[in-house]
């Protein structure tokens, strides 16, 4: 069984991220879509609340499934799963340079290898931050966002 770890904070989940995990689900047998929290960010959902949406998202992907990923480090979630990789959408070259150190470290701390798989250029301009920016702005987000989201979303104005 091959399986992989993919992990973010998703607040919220965008279609890039989930262009990723069904490109995840793919590639390994089973894929664990990790909701960590980022403490340096302010989220707009709860970890509870991200961990349904995507759940919701997801549910037609086999062999996905969603996990809050707690505390600690991801190297250590991947070992107490058994999963022998993370993966990783990249958007850019800057994606990749803030990407490198922290996959060297988790191969160092636990031999977990990090697979990057580069996004749908659709996608590449999209992230969680800018998705609530437009949103809070009245812009509409609605070719980025699953209509979970959109709906929470929605619910929140």
């Amino acid at each position: 069984m091959r399986r992989a770890v993919c992990p973010g904070s998703f607040d919220p989940v965008h279609k890039g991220h989930i262009e990723i995990i069904a490109r995840a689900a793919n590639l390994f047998d089973e894929v664990i879509v990790a909701v960590s929290t980022n403490y340096s960010k302010k989220h707009l959902f709860t970890e509870d609340e991200r961990v349904d949406i995507i759940a919701e998202c997801v549910g037609g992907l086999r062999g996905v499934s969603v996990e809050p990923m707690g505390q600690g480090l991801l190297a250590e979630f991947c070992r107490e799963r058994g999963a022998e990789s993370i993966v990783k959408g990249l958007r850019s070259l800057t994606d990749y340079q803030y990407e490198v150190p922290m996959a060297t470290m988790n191969r160092h701390l636990t031999g977990v290898e990090t697979v990057f798989l580069q996004g749908d250029q659709s996608y590449a301009h999209v992230s969680s931050s800018l998705i609530k920016e437009v949103h809070q702005l009245g812009g509409d987000i609605s070719d980025f966002v699953p209509s979970a989201v959109l709906k929470r979303l929605e619910a929140r104005r």
